[in-house]
């Protein structure tokens, strides 16, 4: 995961009823708009908002089924972004980090 993924992710997170809708997204198969609405008190405009936040994200995957649009996490994306800061907290770089950082060494002999 790159420095830019890793970022989206974050704020993804960081938002608290983001957070609170992909907890509730998470602990189970799949939700739609209406039952997240129902369990965290917001619009359902707010909820398509974070939704689509959640998605660009890569958190959650939605499915039409029907009329209805359910969303499922993606547990391999939080594993991903896992990995990607356990390797930032040990001093590892990222790929990306690691592509620049050879782009300008190589600059430097040209």
């Amino acid at each position: 995961m790159d420095r830019a993924e890793i970022g989206k992710v974050s704020k993804a997170l960081a938002d608290e009823t983001r957070l609170m809708i992909f907890q509730a997204i998470a602990g189970r198969k799949q939700m739609n708009c209406g039952e997240i609405v129902s369990l965290q008190g917001v619009t359902p405009a707010t909820v398509s908002h974070h939704l689509k936040v959640l998605s660009d994200a890569g958190l959650i995957e939605c499915c039409r089924e029907g009329q209805f649009v359910y969303s499922r996490a993606v547990p391999a994306t939080i594993e991903k972004y896992t990995r990607s800061l356990t390797a930032v907290s040990q001093g590892k770089k990222t790929a990306e980090h690691r592509q620049t950082s050879s782009r300008r060494i190589k600059s430097l002999f040209r």
